[in-house]
């Protein structure tokens, strides 16, 4: 290959045709030949006459540099000129491309993907095998190097992960490799202890090129609560340059919908990697943040939750009248104010006051009877989910409440009276606290030596109080009960809230006590030793990309795990809730910090743009051809046959002739290939990762159509709703992404003329939130902006007697990746009732027009051109179960829009209640 410069010809040696351009040149100026010139006397009786035709003696210099220009451009056409040519030196042997695969590679995943994409098309044409490692997702055996065409297919399936490598997994992986091979590894740019052995083993195979973006990364410490701000501190791996960086607190507003709520700048000096962003928010506005994040950027590193170290619960304080208010440390709620303000907010006002409000928890001090309404309202707001906490005192001894009958507000009966400890009119020592029963919230909390009961209020027996009781003194006397009312708790203290009765109050365990019932929470993490023997429950986890995805099949957590903080396969970043709390695993933990990797000298390191070649051989090729078009209207011209209306005639011709087939040629085929076979259309959204998992998707449910019904789909189809016709498709899957762009009122039309013709649309909004549409989601949002343009009928949660659960295969459940069943068709007709006789309703006896999910369908139907699953899908063979009733919902979808109502005829009646056992 030549290089000249950005362009090289394959065949260098076709160029020497260009020497034969000069003799063309002479050529061509001999014809036609120059004519004699004749001196004849007669031309005088000629002149004044005129000539409406006339020839030219020979060829202009200009039509004869046209066609060497048109020869020229033949020749090097064949030559296989290429422009950017690929000047590394072809490989040889195996080729493994290793990719990090962390969250730091999910802001650059796009252009990633397209360099493994280009490694493994160089590697094909040069012959090479390959293989594909992702370092976060280990194969448990060494690389198999295959064809690389073949492993192309699986880069739709390649996916980042929220977290690091595991060191020891590496190592382990490491040592298995065996044989002599190539690497490239796709970098993502940060240090870590585990890349230099891993180099050593690689280098040890063969040569080692590392790719990198020159982007820095990114990313965000956990808030902190500090003099009553939330600051949170971003990090950047190298310096350089002084940036500016805005960080968005996200929360949900009064409806419930996630909204930004405020944002601050963050600035890098120019020698610093860390810059923090402060966060003035009102108590209200700060307990509804639920995440801050780096703005514009898609990246679980540029995204930290926030959980119950950085609320502040609201909390009520309510006591009875005393006669000694006036002293502070005498006052019912003076200690319990010392316990809360660093950890809570506190409320102030009468209970009516205070229940509007709403807080976390309510605790009356010594309080005695409420009045009728104040109880009812008291318990209604318990029942929804509030934490009544009781102090005893005197008004509350000497009151009646709860003793022939529990009262709804307390959690056991009381004793007339009390019981006093040490005085001189009564019996016995002070008593000390027992030690905490594992059942009890106060279970590890150490008890101070010096804690001691002068009187309390006693709880009466009964067969229920063992399991109230949550502390006790040394002699089994209940000091702490607690009792579930609807979603919410009442507990008792049978002492008082000062230490007129206890020393409890003036000890740490106190504030400690109230920490554990949620009253307060704890600005700082807890640690191993608190999280000992719990278990923890996933609700939402982070992808690597920054999005919350639900977490609800995920195992639980051991508490001793979770106290490391350190995400990982077995614990993905996210929110884990306990008893009592919910803690957040966030990417970045709150020491850590961000260095940029760096490479030896010996080791090649580029970039992530991708130069792709372009063949030049077609331009010249039909540069020539409109040259040689120009030549023959040239020809023409000068010879006299081209006047008036013939040259137009001739100019029409050549344009329909260069244009229209082309154009017509596009129309064609997209209109051939849509309907010659049944092919499956999903709408291209800009995302290459999610267009991709849409194609894939449709090819895999179109080859289960393919083996199991008598359908035979062609390869589905990628459709642009502004361009291309609806109606050659039957069905078309439209996968929802936050920033897609609205249709264009055309497009809307198109939309609807489909909607109303017998197409149907399967929506997807991939967030398995579908109880309001994902109206909680910003797919959910943007897919209700989306129908508001669209002629769409009323909808309901699918019915269990509806056609599509039984249009093949007889189905309840329509899971896709993930397995949640509120899935959403046209709602019934009015009075569409099971009538006698039938064992299903009437139901929508044509197409319904939309289908609208959450559950990620594509996902579960993708299969590369071999048949091999694409995307993993739950655990085991519990997964593989689901995945299966997803192609089963597949299969009904399509039977479903190509047979209408077939399957709602009385005729299939006998067969359907046969299989059902009825």
């Amino acid at each position: 290959m030549l290089n000249l410069g950005p362009i090289a010809f394959a065949t260098p040696w076709l160029l020497l045709g260009l020497l034969i351009l000069p003799i063309l040149w002479l050529l061509l100026r001999a014809v036609p030949p120059a004519p004699i010139r004749r001196r004849f006397p007669g031309v005088a009786l000629l002149l004044g006459l005129t000539d409406d035709t006339s020839q030219t003696d020979r060829t202009p210099w200009w039509l004869l540099l046209l066609r060497l220009i048109a020869v020229a451009a033949i020749i090097t056409a064949f030559a296989g000129p290429v422009l950017n040519p690929d000047e590394d030196t072809p490989g040889t042997g195996p080729l493994l491309i290793v990719v990090d695969g962390t969250w730091a590679d999910a802001r650059d995943w796009p252009r990633r993907v397209d360099r493994i994409d280009a490694a493994l098309t160089e590697a094909a044409r040069d012959g090479r095998t390959a293989a594909l490692v992702a370092l976060t997702d280990l194969p448990p055996e060494p690389p198999v190097f295959q064809d690389a065409q073949a492993v192309r297919q699986r880069i739709p399936a390649l996916q980042p992960h929220p977290y690091a490598p595991d060191s020891d997994a590496l190592t382990h992986w490491a040592d298995s490799l065996t044989g002599q091979f190539d690497t490239f590894w796709m970098s993502d740019g940060l240090a870590r202890n585990s890349r230099d052995a891993l180099l050593a083993a690689l280098e040890s195979h063969g040569t080692v090129t590392a790719f990198e973006s020159p982007r820095p990364v990114l990313g965000l410490r956990a808030a902190q609560f500090e003099d009553d701000n939330v600051t949170v501190t971003a990090l950047r791996a190298t310096s350089g340059i002084e940036v500016e960086t805005t960080i968005t607190a996200i929360g949900l507003d009064p409806a419930g919908v996630e909204r930004r709520l405020s944002s601050a700048i963050a600035t890098f000096e120019a020698t610093a990697t860390q810059a923090t962003a402060t966060f003035d928010l009102p108590p209200e506005l700060r307990n509804r943040v639920t995440r801050f994040e780096i703005q514009g950027m898609r990246s679980a590193g540029a995204v930290t939750l926030t959980d119950d170290a950085l609320k502040r619960r609201e909390v009520a304080l309510l006591a009875g009248a005393s006669d000694r208010e006036a002293l502070d440390l005498l006052s019912p709620l003076h200690y319990l104010e010392q316990a809360l303000i660093p950890t809570a907010d506190l409320i102030d006002g009468t209970l009516q006051d205070v229940l509007l409000a709403n807080p976390d928890a309510i605790i009356l001090a010594d309080v005695g009877t409420l009045t009728a309404i104040e109880a009812d309202t008291m318990l209604d707001w318990v029942e929804s989910g509030g934490l009544l906490v009781r102090f005893a005192g005197p008004r509350l001894a000497a009151s009646d409440i709860s003793r022939i009958d529990e009262d709804p507000l307390m959690p056991v009966r009381l004793r007339i009276g009390g019981r006093s400890i040490g005085g001189a009119m009564s019996w016995g020592e002070p008593k000390v606290l027992a030690p905490f029963p594992a059942s009890s919230p106060f279970f590890g909390l150490t008890i101070p030596d010096d804690v001691a009961v002068t009187a309390q209020v006693v709880a009466q027996p009964d067969p229920t109080l063992a399991q109230r009781v949550i502390a006790q003194l040394a002699d089994g006397t209940p000091l702490v009960t607690r009792k579930s009312a609807g979603s919410g708790s009442i507990v008792l203290f049978h002492v008082t809230a000062n230490a007129e009765w206890s020393t409890l109050p003036l000890s740490g365990l106190f504030v400690q006590m109230l920490e554990r019932l949620a009253v307060s929470t704890r600005p700082s993490a807890p640690t191993a030793e608190d999280l000992i023997g719990t278990t923890w429950m996933a609700e939402d986890v982070l992808d690597a990309f920054g999005d919350l995805i639900r977490a609800d099949t995920l195992p639980g957590v051991d508490g001793e795990a979770l106290a490391t903080a350190t995400p990982s396969a077995m614990m993905p970043p996210g929110l884990y809730a306990g008893e009592d709390r919910r803690i957040a695993v966030n990417v970045i933990g709150r020491d850590d910090t961000l260095i940029a990797t760096t490479w030896p000298a010996r080791i090649a390191v580029e970039g992530l743009d991708v130069v792709r070649e372009t063949l030049l051989k077609g331009w010249l090729l039909a540069a020539a051809l409109v040259l040689l078009t120009i030549d023959i209207i040239a020809s023409l011209a000068l010879s006299g046959r081209l006047r008036g209306p013939r040259a137009a005639a001739v100019a029409t011709v050549l344009i329909a002739l260069m244009i229209a087939p082309q154009a017509r040629a596009q129309d064609d085929s997209f209109a051939i290939a849509a309907t010659a076979d049944v092919v499956l259309a999903y709408v291209v959204t800009g995302d290459t990762r999610v267009d991709e998992m849409s194609d894939a998707g449709l090819y895999g449910l179109s080859n289960t159509l393919f083996q199991r019904t008598s359908i035979e789909p062609s390869f589905p189809v990628g459709i642009d709703l502004e361009t291309d016709e609806l109606a050659f498709f039957p069905f078309i899957y439209w996968p929802i992404t936050a920033d897609q762009q609205l249709p264009t009122r055309e497009a809307y039309a198109k939309l609807n003329r489909y909607l109303r013709s017998g197409g149907m649309i399967l929506f997807d909004t991939r967030d398995a939130d579908l109880a309001r549409f994902g109206s909680s989601s910003p797919q959910g949002r943007k897919l209700q902006a989306i129908a508001r343009g669209l002629d769409i009928p009323a909808l309901e949660p699918i019915p269990q007697d509806h056609v599509l659960t039984r249009t093949f295969y007889l189905l309840q459940d329509f899971p896709g990746r993930h397995p949640s069943r509120d899935v959403w068709v046209e709602a019934a007709p009015a009075g569409a009732e099971i009538s006698d006789g039938m064992p299903f309703r009437d139901l929508n006896d044509g197409v319904t027009p939309v289908v609208v999910g959450g559950n990620d369908w594509a996902a579960a139907w993708a299969t590369d051109r071999q048949g091999n699953p694409l995307v993993p899908i739950g655990r085991g063979m519990a997964g593989e179960r689901q995945r299966e009733i997803a192609l089963r919902f597949g299969v009904n979808l399509i039977m479903h829009v190509l047979t209408g109502n077939y399957k709602s005829d009385q005729v299939h009646v006998p067969a359907l209640l046969d299989r059902l056992g009825q």
